[in-house]
């Protein structure tokens, strides 16, 4: 009977921890992530291997944005290279204010917002202040640090989009701009650092 106890005790106290550590962020209104995300030319980009993928470096890479929604996934091929998706915003569209009128999610490696009556900023600037990124993390500390990342959390990226090939999945590449939307919209991003600028 004791175990029983102790058992359900343990499922209990997991299911709380669960439930504080994935609640969502809380900002008062405002541009937290005001900056746009800095891309430029590389020099001379080396192909790298991640398990069966190949990551081919594209351009240099660096944003600090706050994170709308982030999904985690463990299956498939590309689950080995790009475990984590973060859908993110900046400028007005890390505006509290603004993305109270938003209902945001991710589904398929997609992101996906949706308003009721009226935009509350134009959408061509939902469009471009907005994304859908695939991390590939660069090593075991960078990924501890996504993994920890929270809906909420303002945070800088630093590294190369890429794109990536592998027999299976064939050839996924990366936008090179933040004006589209789509598919082939979404940046992948070969995370080198990364920190929580803001929690």
């Amino acid at each position: 009977m004791r175990l029983t106890h102790l058992v359900f005790a343990t499922v209990a106290l997991l299911a709380v921890w669960q439930f504080v550590s994935s609640r969502p962020i809380q900002h008062d209104p405002g541009e937290i992530a005001a900056a746009d995300p800095l891309q430029s030319q590389l020099e001379a980009p080396q192909a790298l291997t991640r398990g069966d993928f190949q990551v081919i470096p594209q351009a240099q890479f660096s944003a600090e944005v706050r994170v709308l929604s982030r999904e985690r996934y463990r299956l498939g091929a590309l689950a080995d290279v790009a475990p984590l998706d973060i859908a993110v915003g900046w400028g007005r569209m890390s505006d509290s204010a603004v993305l109270a009128e938003l209902k945001i999610w991710q589904s398929g490696r997609f992101y996906f917002w949706q308003y009721e009556d009226e935009p509350p900023i134009p959408t061509e600037e939902i469009v471009s202040h907005s994304a859908n990124w695939h991390l590939v993390p660069a090593n075991d500390v960078v990924w501890n640090k996504l993994d920890g990342i929270k809906v909420g959390d303002v945070v800088q990226l630093e590294g190369k989009l890429v794109n990536l090939e592998n027999p299976e999945v064939g050839t996924m590449s990366t936008s090179l701009t933040r004006a589209d939307s789509g598919a082939g919209a979404c940046e992948i991003i070969y995370v080198e650092k990364a920190s929580i600028r803001r929690r």
